[in-house]
């Protein structure tokens, strides 16, 4: 069994989405200045690097964090390579992926892995179309995944794409790395923060290849 961690490490230096709480990791205690123990204090916007975007995020009244059914965020999952989209992911660029008719997770691996290279964030990152979301509705998938900090598009108009997927209960999983991870099948773990009432949480996602 090999596991392939596919998560952001969360630090101060790394790109969050405009306008979220920056990043701050301080120390409160530390044993090099007498203390017993390290402690520090962690400072981050709940959308920061790999998270989970649950309905209620853009759909009043959806669910929250903390009561999303885990089995939608475990289970098998395939890679998705669409390296070759310029900027938008359309409802015919997954016709022609041939995504299995009975994924129910799809992680999409684009040119934005190669993005996390660079300190600050970009905003001409590949995105998912609405046309896209409704076509992955009609197949019934429950969770999406995509490699940068947003699944929709930076210059939107209106959040489209989050409120068709999330309308429909969909999961979505924001800020994967999948650089290293090769197009296939793969069991998924995606584990977010319980936190009770919240609008996302950060999580720590990993790929099983058996």
């Amino acid at each position: 069994m090999k596991i392939h961690d596919i998560s952001i490490p969360i630090t101060p230096a790394m790109p969050t989405f405009p306008g979220d709480p920056p990043v701050r990791v301080t120390p409160e205690k530390q044993i090099t200045q007498g203390d017993a123990a390290n402690v520090s204090h962690l400072s981050l916007g709940n959308h920061t690097g790999t998270h989970v975007d649950p309905p209620v995020h853009f759909v009043p009244g959806g669910k929250t964090v903390d009561q999303l059914d885990l089995r939608a965020l475990v289970g098998p999952a395939r890679v998705v390579d669409l390296t070759r989209v310029e900027r938008t992911i359309t409802a015919s660029d997954l016709a022609r992926a041939r995504i299995p008719r009975r994924t129910k997770r799809v992680l999409f691996k684009t040119r934005n892995s190669m993005l996390w290279e660079r300190a600050n964030f970009q905003t001409d990152f590949v995105a998912l179309a609405p046309d896209a979301a409704q076509w992955l509705i009609g197949r019934g998938v429950q969770l999406v995944g995509i490699d940068y900090l947003s699944i929709e598009a930076f210059d939107a108009r209106e959040p489209q794409t989050h409120r068709l997927l999330l309308g429909a209960g969909i999961v979505i999983v924001e800020g994967l790395n999948l650089r290293a991870i090769a197009p296939g099948a793969y069991s998924l773990v995606c584990l977010p923060l319980k936190i009770a009432g919240g609008d996302g949480a950060p999580a720590r996602a990993v790929l099983i290849e058996s």
